[in-house]
């Protein structure tokens, strides 16, 4: 059988790191407030000329240079974001045609912070039905243009970045042990939307908007989603949490990422932890993480690992792929 195989990984940050201090000279919080609630040292913000294409390209461009790979290789570009430079085109074209590449297809996803697990799904569906043989996997965002940078709850929660990866068509046997995607699980709910939600959009306001949350409340759905979804792709490739080498969670939360953890019984150490780093990147958080932890040598070829994700909609999700 078909399996969606990871070639490469990339990933690109803006220039400027944003530390607590300097948002304690932005809003009434603290260094100390922050890192109680959240685990977020600093966080990456867009500057001029900084746009979600433009570090979607930096990133695509790095997972090419990883996977030894040109543009004129890859079949189909899929791009999560929730920040496009654009209503349209997609920022998929935009990055398409900035690599240079006039063939294949691409296209955007959004499902919020799950679009990147959302974007590698649907890849490999497109992969394993013979539609692609490659395909370039990129979250990228720039939420500081849509924060309300007066609201204290939000602002310091977010931050920049893309992070990329490739995936490619090789042969497996069925069996856990392939390399590549071996299963996954995608979970919406609309009723949820306006716990987590952008106050404007082309259809309503003719605005772009800013962001809303309800942060007591997402936490509280948070940790039973994500396990959910999680100890449902193990049932569905038929191992057990003993088995992971690695869980690379969506970076909102220090204390999401802990309890979701120590509910399911994932040793601390399995855990790939960046959002001391990066912040909430929404759909760049996961292929960031990534690329630090397989970039620094702790997931090798081989590994078991599990992304998962939770976003505004509620959009959850796991995939569960072995490196």
């Amino acid at each position: 059988m078909i399996r969606s195989v990871v070639r490469g990984f990339g990933s690109a940050l803006p220039k400027r790191a944003m530390t607590n201090r300097e948002m304690e000279q932005v809003v009434d919080t603290s260094d100390d407030w922050i890192m109680q609630r959240t685990g977020i040292r600093q966080r990456y913000i867009a500057g001029e000329g900084e746009t979600t294409a433009s570090l979607g390209e930096q990133a695509a461009r790095a997972a090419l240079t990883n996977a030894g790979l040109t543009a004129n290789d890859i079949d189909l570009i899929i791009v999560a974001t929730s920040t496009p430079d654009n209503t349209f085109p997609a920022t998929a074209v935009n990055i398409q045609n900035r690599l240079g590449m006039h063939h294949g297809f691409a296209f955007d996803v959004q499902a919020v912070c799950s679009g990147f697990v959302y974007a590698v799904t649907t890849a490999d569906a497109y992969i394993r039905g013979g539609i692609a043989k490659r395909a370039l996997i990129i979250g990228a965002e720039t939420f500081s243009r849509i924060l309300d940078w007066t609201d204290r709850t939000t602002c310091v929660l977010f931050g920049d970045g893309a992070g990329a990866l490739i995936l490619e068509a090789g042969e497996g046997t069925g069996a856990s042990t392939d390399r590549g995607v071996l299963t996954a699980s995608l979970r919406s709910d609309g009723a949820h939307k306006d716990k987590l939600y952008v106050d404007g959009g082309p259809s309503t306001t003719g605005t772009v908007g800013v962001l809303h949350m309800a942060g007591r409340e997402v936490f509280k759905h948070a940790v039973g989603m994500i396990t959910d979804v999680i100890q449902a792709t193990f049932d569905a490739a038929g191992v057990k949490a003993d088995d992971l080498d690695w869980l690379v969670p969506h970076q909102a939360n220090r204390r999401i990422i802990d309890g979701s953890a120590k509910k399911l019984g994932i040793a601390p150490e399995k855990v790939v932890v960046t959002v001391d780093l990066h912040g909430n990147t929404s759909a760049a958080s996961i292929p960031l993480a990534l690329a630090v932890a397989a970039g620094d040598g702790r997931i090798k070829k081989g590994d078991l690992v599990m992304l998962e994700a939770m976003g505004g909609g509620f959009t959850w999700g796991a995939v569960l792929l072995r490196w």
